[in-house]
């Protein structure tokens, strides 16, 4: 089982890709790290799961997902992938997007097995997960470098499969694009966000504005970050 991704990626929406590979409709799904419940809220709308557990641990965030009042289908919990609140087996398909390298390291292996808990038999775990490479890495890892925790998580994954918690289903790769119109839009999303206290010094936020500019035409910019995509199975027996 790989651990870095090949040179060769597979350029892909997210969503177009979990379309393709999972039975969403009529599925009883848990999201892990749910962040802005964009992907939440889109898989809500327009794939038709029985429900929806969306897990976050950031309180800020938390709170404004609870507000939403028009998805009937989605409760909002404050929990980790550390310990799941629902039952053994209860579920079809698990979904973290990009938030497994968030579990703390001597966490990781509790998080698998709460994965596989939760999972019913056959259930699939869909973990995607960024690769310490592209241009948006080149400006994130000025101010926070996630090359370690990023390898965590990928043996973590490695880890489960070769103890036998997970069967491998199939890896996928591809290409996340994140547009900025200008840095002021970039340092508000990436640099001011609620669940990481970043203390940017003037003289290192001038380094990151200028390495935006690198990327940036007339300060609009599309980043590139690729992502490795882990399809895991619970066995059935």
């Amino acid at each position: 089982m790989e651990i870095n991704a090949p040179t060769k990626l597979i350029i892909k929406k997210e969503p177009e890709l979990f379309r393709q590979i999972l039975s969403l409709k009529g599925a009883c799904i848990v999201e892990l790290g749910c962040g802005s419940a964009a992907l939440t809220r889109y898989i809500a709308n327009e794939c038709e799961p029985a429900s929806i557990l969306a897990c976050e641990v950031d309180l800020v965030q938390h709170t404004k997902n609870s507000a939403r009042t028009n998805l009937p289908n989605v409760t909002f919990v404050v929990a980790g992938a550390e310990s799941i609140p629902t039952s053994d087996s209860s579920a079809d398909i698990v979904l973290m997007f990009k938030s497994l390298h968030h579990v703390p390291k001597d966490r990781l292996a509790d998080a698998m097995s709460e994965i596989c808990r939760v999972l019913r038999p056959g259930g699939l775990a869909y973990i995607s997960e960024p690769v310490f490479a592209g241009d948006f890495n080149e400006i994130l890892r000025l101010f926070h470098n996630e090359e370690t925790i990023r390898e965590n998580a990928f043996k973590a994954v490695f880890n489960a499969v070769e103890a036998g918690v997970f069967e491998l289903v199939g890896q996928h790769f591809f290409h996340m694009p994140s547009v900025f119109s200008n840095f002021d839009e970039f340092e508000q999303r990436m640099i001011n966000v609620t669940h990481t206290n970043h203390q940017l010094t003037p003289e290192l936020l001038a380094a990151v504005e200028a390495k935006y500019n690198h990327f940036a035409e007339d300060g609009r910019v599309c980043l590139t970050a690729p992502i490795r995509v882990d399809l895991l199975r619970r066995p059935v027996a």
